[in-house]
C-alpha cells in the first residue's frame, strides 16, 4: 500500500510532464510555420531584385505555397489517420528542413517557386498532425482545451512577431535567412518529437484513395486561385469559369466519397450539429477577418497616411489582444461554457466592427485600433473552441482529418474573405466615388475609380488643389466602404453567435 501510495503521484507528474512537453514541440511547429510566411513578405522585394523576378512569378513565389497547402491538407490529413500522425509529423518535419534549405539557395525564380510548392507540401503534413496529435495526447476535455489554446496563441504569435523577426533577419543578412530560419526548428522537432510525442491510433487495412486525393486536390485549387484573381483585379470571366471546374469536380468528389468504402473525407461527420456548427463559424469567422483586415492594413497606409513601419506599429496592439484572447479562452470556457464563450467572443467582434463604420476620413485612427483590438480578442475566443468541439464531435482516429478539414475551411475563409468583401468595398467605392467622377471627367478620375492606391498614385501629377479634392473624395469613398463591409461582418457575427448559442447550448 505505501509503495503504491508513492508511486502513482510520481507517475502522473511524470505523464503531465511529459504531455506538456509534447505541447511545447507541437506549438513550437505552429509558430514557425506561420512565422516563415509573414517573414516572407518583407523579404520579397529584395529576393525578387536578386533573382530577377518578374511580377507574376512573385506572386506564384506567395501564392503558390498557400495553394498547395491547401490543396494537400485533406488528403494529408488522411494519411496521418492511416498510418500515425507522428510518423507522419517527422517525415514533414525532414521535408520542411531540405526544402526550407534549398529554398534559401535557389538561383532563379522557377528553383524558389518550386521549392516553395514543396515547402507546401511539407507544410500540409504538419498542419493536421499537429492538432490531431493533441487530441491524442490530451483525453481530458478542459485540458485539450486548454492545449488547443496554447497552440492557437503560438500560431497567432508567429504572424504577429514574423515582421519583426524578419527585419532584424534582413538587416544583418540576405534573404535566404528567412527560408534558413525554418532549418534549425524542424532538426529540434525531428530529435524531441521522436522522444516526447506518442503516436496516434493507426486505421489499419485502411489505404489512403489516390483517385479522392488527385479529386481533392483538383477541385481546391482552381477555387482559391478563382478567388485570388477575382481579388487581384484579375480577368473576371476567366476566374468564375476555373471557379466553376473547381466546383464541379468537388461534386464528383463528395459523390465518390459517399460511395467508397474508406472516403479521404468521412461525410458523416456533418451529420453531428454541433460539427456543422463550429465548422461553419470557423469559415464566416475567416471570411470576415481576412477582408476586414485587408482593408484596414490599406486604411492605416493610404488614408492615416502612415508608412509600413508605422502602420505595423499600430497594428501591434490589436496582436496582443489577439494573443489574450487565445490564451483565455479555455479559461473563460471553463467559467462560462463552450456556447456561451463563442457566442460572447463573436458579439465582441461585432461591437468592434461596429466600431470601423463611425470612422472618417479626417479622424478615426485611435477608434480604428480599438476597433481592431476587440475584433482581435473576440475572434479568438471562437477559434479555439471551434477545433475543440469538432475534435470532441469526431472518434479520436479521425482527428487527423478533421482538423485538415478546420485549416482547409481557413484557407477558403481567407480566399473568400479578400475576395468577396473586397469585390464589395470595390462596388461601394466606386458607387461613392461616381458623383466627383461625373464633374470631374479625365485620365485621373479613371485610374482613382480603380483603387484609392490609383488615386493617390495619379495625385502626383496633378496641380496641389485639383490632387488635394481628388485624394479627398477618394479617402472618402474608401472609408464608407471599409464602413459598409464592417457592417456586414457584425451581421454575420451576430448571426454565428446565435446560432452558436442554439446549437451548443448543451456542452
Amino acid at each position: 500500500m505505501t509503495t503504491t501510495t508513492q508511486t502513482q503521484p510520481t507517475t502522473t507528474t511524470t505523464s503531465t510532464r511529459r504531455q506538456w512537453l509534447a505541447l511545447g514541440v507541437l506549438a513550437l511547429t505552429a509558430l514557425l510555420l506561420s512565422l516563415d510566411v509573414s517573414v516572407l513578405y518583407l523579404a520579397l522585394p529584395e529576393l525578387s531584385a536578386d533573382l530577377g523576378a518578374s511580377t507574376t512569378q512573385q506572386l506564384w513565389m506567395l501564392d503558390i505555397y498557400s495553394f498547395v497547402l491547401a490543396g494537400f491538407l485533406v488528403t494529408m490529413g488522411a494519411v496521418g489517420d492511416r498510418i500515425g500522425r507522428k510518423r507522419l509529423l517527422l517525415i514533414g518535419a525532414v521535408a520542411f528542413g531540405i526544402a526550407s534549405a534549398a529554398a534559401a539557395y535557389a538561383s532563379t525564380p522557377g528553383q524558389l517557386i518550386f521549392w516553395r510548392a514543396v515547402l507546401g507540401i511539407a507544410g500540409a503534413t504538419l498542419m493536421p498532425s499537429t492538432m490531431g496529435l493533441i487530441r491524442t495526447i490530451f483525453t481530458d476535455e478542459k485540458a485539450m482545451m486548454t492545449a488547443i489554446g496554447v497552440w492557437y496563441s503560438c500560431f497567432m504569435g508567429g504572424m504577429a512577431v514574423g515582421p519583426l523577426v524578419g527585419g532584424v533577419l534582413l538587416e544583418h543578412f540576405w534573404w535566404g535567412s528567412a527560408f534558413l530560419l525554418g532549418v534549425p526548428f524542424m532538426l529540434l522537432l525531428v530529435v524531441v518529437g521522436r522522444r516526447v510525442l506518442p503516436e496516434s491510433d493507426r486505421r489499419a487495412g485502411a489505404p489512403v484513395d489516390v483517385a479522392s486525393s488527385v479529386l481533392s486536390l483538383a477541385a481546391i485549387l482552381p477555387v482559391i486561385y478563382g478567388f485570388k484573381e477575382i481579388a487581384r483585379g484579375g480577368d473576371t470571366t476567366t476566374a468564375l469559369l476555373t471557379m466553376s471546374v473547381g466546383c464541379a469536380l468537388g461534386i464528383v468528389f463528395v459523390r465518390r466519397q459517399r460511395r467508397i468504402a474508406n472516403p479521404l473525407v468521412d461525410l458523416a461527420l456533418f451529420r453531428s450539429r454541433a460539427f456543422s456548427t463550429a465548422l461553419a463559424v470557423m469559415l464566416v469567422g475567416g471570411v470576415v477577418m481576412a477582408g476586414v483586415s485587408f482593408l484596414s492594413s490599406q486604411w492605416l497606409q493610404l488614408v492615416a497616411g502612415l508608412d509600413p513601419l508605422g502602420a505595423g506599429l499600430w497594428m501591434l496592439p490589436a496582436n496582443i489582444a489577439l494573443l489574450i484572447g487565445a490564451s483565455s479562452s479555455a479559461r473563460i470556457a471553463q467559467r462560462l461554457g463552450t456556447a456561451r464563450t463563442m457566442a460572447t467572443g463573436l458579439v465582441v467582434c461585432a461591437t468592434g466592427l461596429a466600431l470601423y463604420t463611425q470612422v472618417g476620413p479626417a479622424q478615426g485612427l485611435g477608434l480604428l485600433v480599438f476597433g481592431m483590438c476587440l475584433t482581435s480578442f473576440g475572434i479568438m475566443l471562437p477559434s479555439t473552441l471551434t477545433m475543440g468541439v469538432m475534435m470532441q464531435s469526431a472518434p479520436p482516429e479521425r482527428a487527423g482529418s478533421v482538423a485538415s478539414m478546420s485549416e482547409t475551411s481557413g484557407e477558403f475563409g481567407i480566399a473568400i474573405g479578400i475576395a468577396g468583401l473586397g469585390s464589395l468595398a470595390t462596388f461601394v467605392y466606386r458607387d461613392q466615388l461616381a458623383p466627383y467622377a461625373a464633374t470631374h471627367a479625365s485620365d485621373a478620375t479613371t485610374a482613382a475609380l480603380d483603387s484609392l492606391a490609383g488615386a493617390v498614385r495619379t495625385a502626383t501629377t496633378l496641380p496641389a488643389a485639383a490632387a488635394h479634392e481628388l485624394v479627398t473624395a477618394a479617402q472618402g469613398a474608401f472609408t464608407t466602404s471599409l464602413g459598409v463591409v464592417a457592417g456586414v461582418g457584425a451581421v454575420l457575427f451576430v448571426a454565428c453567435a446565435v446560432i452558436a448559442l442554439r446549437v451548443l447550448r448543451t456542452r
